[in-house]
């Protein structure tokens, strides 16, 4: 079986993605919108079951994944979902001195993101998940 053309385009489609990262966010460079995208995915994982977080990650490109899965302690407790500016400032305290993230992050993220997707496995996966989970990845 061939190499699938999701891993041999892995890189391509990053670069993509962090572009369209940097169009919603207004960021500067990829290193800050990189920052951003691990922060928010950091935020949304700690609110989910392992179980749930592998599910939504099966549905990223293959770096995204990598990004969401990496460092993750599965044992670290369940954290509940907040305010969108509860979230928001946990997302920027990640490398907090290095952290450029907008009050928009998650959002902008979001968005970013649905144009890299399969839409409507998306959609239904949220829709599996707690009603704040999909609130979350509201635009």
């Amino acid at each position: 079986m061939p190499m699938p053309l999701d891993y041999q385009r892995a890189t391509e489609d990053f670069n993509r993605f962090l572009a369209d990262v940097i169009e919603e966010t207004g960021l500067a460079t990829r290193n800050q919108a990189y920052t951003t995208v691990q922060s928010v995915f950091v935020v949304f994982r700690r609110r989910l079951k392992p179980r749930d977080a592998l599910r939504f990650a099966g549905l990223l490109p293959p770096v995204l994944r990598a990004i969401f899965v990496a460092d993750w302690d599965v044992d670290a407790p369940l954290l509940a979902f907040g305010s969108r500016s509860d979230l928001t400032r946990e997302a920027q305290m990640l490398r907090q001195h290095h952290n450029f993230s907008p009050d928009s992050a998650i959002g902008d993220v979001a968005r970013a993101l649905r144009r890299h997707v399969d839409a409507v496995a998306f959609e239904q996966l949220l829709s599996t998940l707690p009603q704040e989970a999909a609130d979350f990845w509201a635009i």
